[in-house]
């Protein structure tokens, strides 16, 4: 919280932190109490909580699918958000009752209600599944680029470009509220599912032996994981990679078992988060730097380590 372009010690973080709790009266510029409460806290705990859930989703996504390469957006989630933000920022559909966050949750939801559909059609296998969320990828990016491109003027296509390569610029307590709710909930969810989940690493068949309803609690979690991404997504817009690679990073650590992984990938995620968005503000000051652009920038070169290492070991 002391990296930016204005001026702020730690003594200062602290001075605040403590006044709005309660515990201290300690006299602190206003300029300088907005800049830590209202801006930087808000956006350090809303990147935490971006890290922590798309950390876990990527963890749920890589074990139902078994394949190391799911993410949370494969499913087609970020790009429905996309298509929702930018039909509500653009064509001003529904602008005053939802907002752009709002747009790009309802995008969510349809984008993920499309693969299930998709995938239900060609029989829900896994690699259905993959494929559905591909197709979904596919679909939504197009629209989002038609609408940018046919009604769009400059400053509008702007705005949403930034939106889109990921940014935590502007969050506020509210937005607080809403990710650590869902992110809490959606966390302690897959944990109880800890043991379901290492029985599906071995595949369908052995999940089912073991009294496991594959085909209902696949459809719960993945419910659970589009639900978390779906709201990450409509408050901090697409950021990619954090789902990919920090589950192998946690795996790396403390092996396979989820009980150890989830957790392990949730505090991981929210470190990961945290430090990229505050290098992302000081990179290019005063203008920050798009979180998701920061994330891939990091994420691909430690994804490319990461499959070395493991291709070594084997």
């Amino acid at each position: 919280m002391t990296l930016g372009p204005a001026d702020v010690s730690l003594v200062n973080v602290r001075d605040v932190v403590l006044n709005h709790l309660g515990l201290a009266d300690i006299p602190v510029r206003v300029s300088k109490d907005a800049i830590v409460w209202q801006e930087r806290l808000p956006r350090a705990l809303v990147a935490a909580a971006c890290g922590i859930g798309l950390g876990i989703c990527g963890v749920i996504m890589q074990s139902l699918l078994r394949n190391p390469l799911a993410d949370p957006f494969v499913l087609g989630i970020s790009s429905g958000a996309s298509t929702g933000a930018v039909v509500v920022g653009v064509l001003g559909i529904g602008s005053s009752a939802l907002g752009l966050s709002g747009g790009a949750f309802i995008g969510a939801l349809v984008a993920f209600a499309l693969v299930l559909f998709l995938a239900h059609l060609a029989g829900g296998s896994n690699d259905r599944v993959i494929l559905a969320g591909v197709a979904s990828t596919q679909l939504f990016a197009a629209l989002t680029s038609f609408v940018i491109f046919a009604f769009a003027d400059s400053d509008e296509t702007r705005g949403v470009m930034f939106w889109l390569l990921g940014s935590l610029e502007g969050v506020r307590w509210n937005d607080v509220v809403l990710c650590a709710v869902v992110v809490a909930i959606g966390t302690v969810i897959c944990l109880r599912q800890s043991h379901v989940l290492d029985a599906f690493a071995f595949g369908n068949e052995v999940a089912a032996s073991l009294g496991i309803n594959v085909r209902r609690t696949r459809i719960f979690l993945l419910v659970v994981t589009a639900l978390i991404t779906a709201t990450l997504v409509s408050v901090a817009g697409a950021i990619g990679f954090v789902g990919l690679v920090l589950p192998h990073a946690a795996r790396f650590l403390v092996g396979s078992r989820h009980s150890r992984l989830i957790p392990a990938t949730a505090l991981i995620g929210a470190i990961f988060m945290v430090w990229v968005d505050a290098v992302s503000r000081v990179a290019f000051a005063p203008t920050p730097l798009p979180v998701g652009v920061g994330t891939a920038l990091v994420g691909v070169p430690a994804f490319i380590f990461i499959m070395a290492r493991r291709k070594k070991v084997q």
